[in-house]
């Protein structure tokens, strides 16, 4: 009788591992971050959110080229034309707060969905205004929807993104933001050129594909829930402010929006021209290079504030980004312009990414945060609103120096809330 152990079949061979896996343990679960530790696999439905974040910067900066020729267009003055680029900004200031009610008590999915696709409808009426008072209200509107996405977006970043890779996502979705910005109004530009609605109508119909991508890749059930297992608990106000970090997070939003979206985007230009005396080419160029900074720093920023911490960052880029607008206002040079403006992009790209990624760690993957992140996205809106308002007045009364002076000291001034905050990344297990 043959041996019974002959009659089993051979034992199944192990699988093949590279040498590589052999001399190092190495195992196939995502790349590493630079403390060595295994970095988690970004969720698929944060990668629908990333996608979706560079659709909506391509198309607001396809219809940015174009709209104050819309309004033109209305036989109005260059100041109501002004009016119909900050009815946007103007809107989502003053509904952040509903749009914040309206994430607690409806959820985040379908408040982003509803937002994006408010934004799509307005430009496509946007694109049929019969005169300019249905143009500015039709704008409006769009701010009204914008937001609605911002405010949900980061509270589904939040809910989503294993904590210690929060700062990795955030850079993600900024760079995602930050490509759609460069490259739609080139492309905005040339679709000016075949009708100023051809933009508005191609911006309308992929917000409202966007909206009906995301609603269908993100269901409902992919989100996490409370630690009861039911609606998670809302965040108050109070709570929130009585984090130092938090407190640290809407001054240093306030001073970005002001240094960065504020009076970078309506001094650089101006300044240029009439310091400079170089002309809105080089204008252009500062802008370019300042993206392109903040373009090649953003992911760097990212692992490095999910390794070393939030503060250090956020310190770091308000640091280089005061004393490089500090700098850009002292030395009318056009190189020292020029390298002024990489220091002041790296600067924003180190700030983005720890400054929010150290608020979702204040909130928590299991706590509601509407009313919490919308005070945050209006202080960044009031530092953009009021920046290029105060600055100009200053450039009027004194110089550009003084504008751009007191602009960097406001991103210092700014450093001192964070000297006194917590360190918000969570420790390892």
């Amino acid at each position: 009788m043959p041996d019974s152990a002959a009659s089993l079949p051979p034992p199944s061979s192990p699988p093949r591992r590279s040498r590589r896996a052999t001399l190092t343990g190495w195992r196939p679960t995502g790349r590493r971050g630079a403390d060595g530790e295994p970095r988690p696999p970004i969720p698929r439905e944060l990668r629908v959110l990333i996608g979706a974040a560079f659709c909506i910067a391509l198309g607001y900066g396809l219809v940015a080229p174009v709209l104050p020729q819309l309004a033109h267009s209305f036989d109005v003055g260059t100041a109501a034309a002004a009016v119909i680029v900050s009815v946007f900004a103007l809107a989502r200031l003053v509904f952040a707060p509903a749009g914040g009610r309206l994430v607690e008590r409806l959820g985040e999915r379908p408040v982003y969905v509803a937002g994006v696709t408010i934004v799509g409808l307005s430009s496509l009426a946007c694109a049929f205004a019969a005169d300019y008072g249905q143009l500015l209200l039709f704008r409006g509107l769009g701010g009204l929807g914008s937001t609605m996405f911002t405010v949900s977006a980061m509270g589904l970043m939040i809910r989503l993104a294993p904590p210690r890779s929060r700062g990795r996502i955030s850079s993600l979705y900024a760079g995602s933001f930050l490509l759609g910005n460069i490259a739609g109004p080139v492309l905005g530009g040339a679709l000016g050129g075949l009708g100023l609605q051809v933009p508005f109508i191609v911006y309308g119909i992929m917000l409202i594909l966007t909206a009906a991508v995301v609603l269908l890749r993100l269901p409902k059930r992919s989100l996490p829930h409370g630690a009861d297992g039911g609606a998670p608990v809302v965040l108050s106000l109070r709570e929130a402010f009585a984090d130092s970090a938090y407190r640290a997070a809407i001054g240093s939003s306030f001073a970005n929006g002001w240094a960065v979206l504020g009076v970078r985007v309506a001094l650089v230009p101006l300044f240029a021209t009439a310091a400079l005396d170089a002309g809105p080419a080089l204008a252009g160029i500062a802008l370019a290079i300042f993206a392109v900074g903040n373009a090649l720093i953003l992911p760097v920023a990212g692992r490095l504030t999910d390794t070393f911490g939030r503060r250090p960052l956020i310190l770091a880029g308000l640091a280089l980004a005061g004393v490089a607008t500090m700098v850009l206002g002292l030395v009318p040079v056009v190189w020292v312009f020029v390298v002024a403006s990489v220091v002041a992009g790296v600067g924003a790209g180190l700030l983005g990414p720890a400054q929010q990624a150290s608020v979702a760690d204040v909130i928590g993957p299991e706590r509601g945060s509407g009313r919490v992140l919308a005070v945050f996205q209006m202080a960044m809106d009031t530092g953009a609103i009021a920046g290029p308002v105060v600055a100009g007045l200053l450039v009027d009364a004194l110089s550009y120096g003084w504008a751009f002076g007191i602009t960097g000291a406001i991103c210092l001034v700014a450093t001192v809330p964070w000297l006194l905050a917590r360190e918000t990344l969570p420790a390892r297990r």
